[in-house]
């Protein structure tokens, strides 16, 4: 299965954390699910590299579609960074531009509007720390390498 979230109608907000190198920690909350966190092997790339960031979507629809459609998503999600990005490509607008691959073969994007997402100051990461390093202690014993995996096909 791969998701982008339809227009991330679906995704109401979250925090990511990359301040140790290899490992993004963090959690989302999604429509009918609620809260889901993340462990992926993998950073950060361009002006968010070792960066924690906080995004919220003004578009979120929490709608019942959404437990169709991502009612089964793992939680938490443990998996590989494929591209996560405040500008993810030169041909195209910068925007937050968050892309993973899950161990279970599941690809997932989210694309925001640029106003939508930010990088933290020194104190507001540090007020992550706790949260993160738990994330981290809990879940990276459950990490492995998601490239044996084999093309996914759209949803």
């Amino acid at each position: 299965m791969a998701q982008k979230f339809g227009n991330s109608r679906w995704v109401k907000e979250g925090w990511l954390d990359n301040r140790v190198g290899g490992c993004v920690v963090g959690r989302i909350t999604f429509a009918v699910i609620g809260a889901v966190d993340l462990y992926l092997k993998g950073n950060f790339r361009g002006e968010i590299a070792g960066k924690a960031i906080r995004f919220n979507n003004p578009g979120f629809e929490d709608d019942d579609m959404a437990g169709h459609v991502i009612g089964d998503m793992e939680n938490p999600q443990i998996g590989e960074v494929n591209l996560i990005s405040f500008d993810p490509h030169p041909n195209l607008a910068p925007h937050p531009y968050i892309e993973w691959f899950s161990i279970q073969k599941n690809h997932y994007r989210i694309e925001l509007q640029p106003q939508d997402a930010r990088i933290l100051s020194d104190g507001e990461a540090q007020a992550l720390d706790r949260d993160s390093q738990a994330l981290r202690d809990k879940l990276s014993s459950q990490v492995r390498s998601t490239r044996d995996r084999e093309d996914s096909d759209w949803v």
